[in-house]
């Protein structure tokens, strides 16, 4: 079986090549940037030309996979009766909702069932429901030797962007009336109240709408069905609400605990956090999730119900997972006993504290949740998975 990698500086692109190669699967893997693309006439071509091709290597394709969904390979795909496997780990993906989604050669795979049953409620039949993946045998052969521990080990540590850039795009709505913004304000101040159910999109109607309109206008794309409350909610609020959540959480920890923070941008609003700066996925990360006594997974709330790439990591790397409210996670975890979860920021506080001096349980229940991750959660299985469902 020969197989049309397309990607663009994905995380895990390694592991599902590794992966790809344990099926017996032959992988043409081309980066191939254009593909974040809408329209590209000259990507067209040369997407064409490619899946034409008989590799001197492979021969013709079977299919194509890539990570995230790009409509022009799915356009191409649809030229060239390729069967296209997208499995996306990004979340908001305005990409979605071009009207390509529907090609017949599409099999899109989400990792977060609320997004799934978005689509499928709306009678779309090319998007499926797979959670993400670790690659336990890579992440277990990386050893902690004492120099790596003297340099990664922490009581708590967080892994993460903390959407804090200058100009980010709330702050472009600076212009609107007081009344907008103070409205706009109190959504996120009781969103982040509220784990396990994301409201505000719905929240964002009539006039409110109006004045985010005039101060930052969002255009449709001209392939694509998306509405100005999805982006606004999810690439305008939800994103700060990112920024405002995980600031306050990792203040209120940082008062009590040692916490490290790894992240691009500098924090001086944080000053009792240790901003390390940003880590490789690959080479360095899993040892901060080995090392660190709790790691936290504080989700992104346009991750509506999935488990974030970054709590399969922990686990898969046999850390141990703190992680707010996310219902995927109970569907294939058992809270206590393979992760542990927080309610409430007395939750968080409390379970911390406990945590942290339980050495023994805090083990048992990585131990349990890198167990599971192992036999039910690895690119092998996933993929596996999403074959059989592609019929390939």
């Amino acid at each position: 079986m020969n197989v049309l990698f397309l990607e663009w500086k994905n995380f895990g692109s390694n592991d599902v090549i590794d992966a790809m190669h344990e099926l017996g699967i032959n992988v043409k893997h081309i980066e191939f940037e254009a593909m974040r693309e809408r329209v590209n006439e000259e990507a067209d071509r040369r997407l064409d030309d490619l899946m034409k091709a008989r590799c001197a290597d492979l021969g013709s394709f079977d299919w194509v996979f890539t990570f995230n969904y790009s409509p022009l390979v799915s356009n191409a795909c649809k030229r060239n009766n390729l069967k296209y496997l997208a499995w996306v780990y990004d979340m908001p993906l305005v990409s979605l909702f071009s009207y390509t989604i529907i090609n017949p050669c599409n099999y899109v795979f989400v990792f977060d069932s609320a997004l799934y049953q978005r689509f499928r409620n709306e009678g779309i039949t090319t998007v499926y429901y797979m959670p993400l993946a670790a690659n336990t045998k890579r992440l277990d052969a990386m050893s902690v030797t004492d120099e790596i521990s003297g340099v990664f080990s922490s009581d708590i540590s967080f892994v993460g962007a903390m959407y804090n850039e200058k100009h980010n795009l709330y702050e472009r709505l600076s212009s609107m009336p007081d009344f907008a913004k103070g409205y706009l304000d109190g959504v996120l101040a009781a969103q982040m109240k509220v784990q396990g159910y994301f409201f505000i999109e719905q929240m964002l109607k009539g006039p409110v709408l109006e004045e985010m309109k005039k101060a930052l206008e969002y255009k449709p794309n001209s392939d694509g069905v998306e509405t100005p409350e999805y982006v606004y909610a999810n690439y305008f609020m939800a994103r700060k609400l990112a920024e405002l959540e995980r600031r306050h959480l990792l203040s209120l920890l940082s008062d009590r605990h040692e916490v490290k923070l790894y992240t691009h941008n500098p924090t001086p609003e944080l000053p009792k956090v240790s901003n390390k700066g940003a880590v490789d996925y690959y080479d360095t990360m899993p040892y901060v999730f080995k090392c660190s006594k709790i790691n936290l997974n504080i989700s992104l709330r346009s991750i509506q119900t999935g488990i974030p790439l970054r709590c399969m990591d922990i686990m898969g790397a046999g850390g141990f997972l703190l992680s707010n409210y996310q219902a995927d996670l109970f569907e294939h975890f058992v809270p206590g006993e393979d992760f542990v979860y927080y309610e409430s920021d007395e939750d968080l506080l409390g379970k911390c504290e406990y945590y942290l001096i339980h050495d023994e349980e805090r083990r048992r229940i990585a131990t349990n949740g890198h167990r599971k991750v192992a036999a039910n959660h690895t690119y092998t299985t996933a993929l596996t998975a999403m074959m059989r469902v592609a019929g390939v």
